[in-house]
């Protein structure tokens, strides 16, 4: 069974992230940069929060503001809920599922390491069961 660890080699990238006080629309445009759905919300490398193409949807377009005046602090999730290096993909789905998220921060000492989104998750069960019945990677 793989861990996050495993899934984290496997992306091969670092940390994107931004702080609580930039606006929302530099927090969309970074995204939009990096290709990823989620950014970590840090100070000093530590993780405050998480902000997400769905909290900008669901807590500025649909309460009409703008993404330029609004602030990263003030749509993110406080309370993040992360997993650690050691934690397996089982371990993650079912987080996932039971607070209904899509990303979840990996954090070493209370600093992020990596992002682990449902793609991820997804792609590493599907590939862990083609191997189960003999199918290479190529193939897929």
């Amino acid at each position: 069974m793989h861990t996050v660890n495993d899934l984290l080699k496997q992306k091969n990238r670092p940390v994107v992230w931004i702080e609580p006080l930039a606006s929302v629309y530099d927090a969309l445009k970074l995204m939009n940069e990096e290709h990823v759905g989620a950014l970590c919300v840090q100070i000093d490398g530590y993780l405050v929060g998480i902000v997400s193409e769905r909290d900008y949807v669901r807590r500025v377009i649909l309460d009409t503001h703008t993404a330029e005046q609004t602030k990263v602090s003030e749509i993110m999730t406080h309370d993040v809920v992360t997993v650690s290096r050691d934690d397996t993909v089982v371990h993650c789905i079912a987080l996932m599922k039971k607070h209904h998220v899509r990303h979840l921060p990996a954090v070493a000492d209370g600093k992020p390491i990596g992002m682990i989104s449902l793609r991820d998750l997804f792609l590493d069960v599907i590939h862990e069961k083609f191997e189960a019945h003999g199918v290479s990677e190529e193939a897929l």
